[in-house]
């Protein structure tokens, strides 16, 4: 039930319009960054959870607490909520954006009432049931995701007057379907920059993020975890190439019917789903799997930054008032954000702040490294210091990459910001011998 739930919650309402999306551009290239993605849940199976059991942390980043002190356990935890809150934020407001254009503002529904209520909503049910209500939660709503997805396919390929064995193999046949590039070093969908990249961001957005692994830890005991954490590792290979076959299923219609593929290939799906061209069935199902898959990522969330705050930032981790408090105002802040963006009303902020988000977990990455791989204990006041230096550090190299190279930092920059983090600590550090973790 974890496993499957899980990738509800990895697969947000912007993969669910994103990804289909992909192969107007860049083909199935991104498959090869998910085939990284199960090396990066065997090493999270195999060498985080068994120091999370052992340690029995609340949460995750209690570990840099025992091993690297204060400074950095407060450091982890900060940048784990800079980065959670925006990224789950603009997810949502993407979402909602989604449905108020094409199934709520027909209606006459305005668009706070519309976020107000869908938080509310999610506040209510993670508000009374805690981390096991969301295991059986997203396991419903991942239920619903790819049970729309897969009436989607059926309906598209119905469309294209294709069978599903001959929509198989158009698309397998298709040019969109290509899904390896070797030979271009300085695109950023070769196959090692994007397979690495694959197993890193794994690490950093599932193994050393709270909301991922709080389910994890549900698990009765180590054994379990990590049969679950290899399950969804392979699930999410298959979960991801339905999408793309639905995008060149797509592509595939619009050049049968003579129709300009969108500018922005985001627009791809909720053009056919929301505008009724393939039927009010579509539409449904569209509705349906754009909210599950926002509902599933959304709630893992706020449960998650609750908990962090509370145990992390406020070290009151059975203060049930507080607990009580601090999600009711995380959603607050989360819808605060939502109707934020929404005023500025700008794809470049949305840009800007998922490459915040990309930048943030370099530190995290860095800190961990360290602490599992090195006997050397670093100064904890400087902690903060060189986390905040990593990310700035590695914008000026990319900057500068290129304006004077010509070449364009990809996914890649995150093992760049990890390990001038890890460089930093170490520079500050002495040999510590009496390590127990």
């Amino acid at each position: 039930m974890v496993a499957f739930g899980m990738i509800g919650a990895s697969i947000s309402g912007v993969s669910f319009v994103s990804v289909p999306g992909m192969p107007v551009h860049i083909n199935m290239y991104y498959l090869q960054m998910c085939l990284g993605f199960i090396l990066g849940y065997f090493a999270i199976a195999f060498i985080l959870l068994p120091i999370y059991y052992k340690l029995n942390l609340t949460t995750i980043y209690s570990y840099l607490r025992e091993r690297l002190g204060l400074k950095a356990y407060k450091t982890g935890a900060s940048f784990f909520l800079l980065s959670k809150i925006t990224r789950a934020a603009v997810s949502f407001y993407v979402v909602c954006m989604l449905l108020q254009r094409f199934v709520l503002e027909p209606l006459g529904i305005p668009f706070a009432i519309t976020v107000v209520s869908m938080v509310a909503l999610i506040w209510l049910y993670t508000h009374r049931g805690g981390v096991k209500t969301l295991v059986w939660t997203d396991t419903f709503q991942t239920f619903c995701l790819f049970g729309a997805l897969i009436l989607i396919i059926v309906h598209v390929a119905d469309a294209l007057g294709m069978t599903i064995g001959e929509a198989v193999k158009a698309v397998k046949d298709s040019p969109y379907s290509q899904v390896f590039l070797f030979d271009d070093w300085l695109s950023k969908q070769n196959f090692w920059k994007q397979f690495l990249s694959g197993v890193f961001v794994v690490i950093v957005m599932t193994g050393l993020d709270q909301d991922m692994m709080q389910k994890n830890l549900t698990c009765k005991t180590l054994k379990e975890a990590q049969k679950d954490m290899c399950t969804y590792g392979f699930f999410f290979v298959p979960a991801n190439l339905l999408f793309l076959c639905l995008g060149v299923l797509l592509i595939m219609l619009t050049q049968q019917q003579g129709i300009s593929l969108p500018a922005n290939t985001d627009d791809l799906l909720p053009m056919y789903a929301a505008s009724g061209k393939l039927g009010i069935t579509v539409t449904v199902l569209f509705t349906i799997g754009i909210v599950a898959a926002c509902f599933s990522s959304a709630d893992s969330a706020l449960t998650a930054l609750t908990t962090s705050y509370c145990v992390d930032i406020r070290e009151r981790p059975k203060d049930v008032k507080l607990r009580r408090r601090a999600h009711i105002c995380i959603c607050l802040v989360f819808a605060t954000f939502i109707m934020l963006f929404h005023s500025l009303n700008s794809t470049n902020v949305i840009d800007a702040i998922y490459t915040l988000c990309s930048y943030t977990y370099g530190p995290l990455l860095g800190l961990f490294a360290f602490g599992l791989f090195t006997k050397r204990m670093p100064n904890d006041r400087f902690v903060p210091y060189i986390a905040v230096a990593s990310p700035v550090i590695c914008y000026l190299i990319d900057s500068l990459s290129t304006h004077l190279t010509g070449y364009i930092f990809g996914y890649e920059l995150l093992m760049l910001n990890g390990l001038l983090t890890f460089i930093g600590l170490w520079l500050v550090s002495k040999k510590y011998q009496s390590l127990n973790i």
